[in-house]
């Protein structure tokens, strides 16, 4: 018994640790967009502001979910700007950039959140663990949504 009882805590920790990942990746996500929904401009501008004040919004919500499933967890979520960034690995950018440049910045930093998303889904089915995969596949789903909205931007 005591060694199933490790086993699930290894499972959990790793579970955790990924889901530490996502919350770093959305709050680092949701700064970036907040510093190109202040700093865009261009004929594009009304609808990136729109959108990626959308975006952040959306992100500051999901920041507190993704917290609270790791506590609910019997973990602590990370936190302080410092922690976040160290965590994320997301690459700032700095204002002023084209439209098209916060854009193409934002993709990508899309991108790594819904890979790491995807590890933590993959990890909290392999925990057996169903609300954390949900939320997972929810985030993900809307990354990916994200992604090909903000891709559609750019087409000519």
């Amino acid at each position: 018994m005591k060694h199933s009882k490790n086993k699930y805590a290894k499972s959990t920790t790793r579970l955790t640790d990924s889901l530490n990942q996502v919350l770093a990746d959305s709050y680092a996500l949701m700064s970036l967009t907040h510093l190109a929904h202040w700093n865009v401009e261009g004929p594009g501008f009304f609808a990136l502001h729109t959108a990626f004040q959308t975006q952040y919004e959306e992100l500051f919500t999901a920041i507190d979910e993704i917290a609270e499933r790791i506590r609910a967890l019997g973990a602590y979520a990370i936190g302080g700007l410092g922690t976040f960034a160290g965590v994320a690995h997301m690459k700032e950018f700095a204002a002023p950039l084209a439209q098209e440049d916060y854009v193409r910045k934002l993709v990508l930093a899309n991108e790594k959140l819904v890979a790491d998303a995807t590890q933590a889904r993959d990890l909290a089915g392999q925990s057996n663990d169903q609300e954390s995969q949900d939320l997972m596949v929810t985030r993900i789903t809307l990354h990916q949504k994200t992604i090909w909205m903000l891709k559609s931007f750019l087409k000519d």
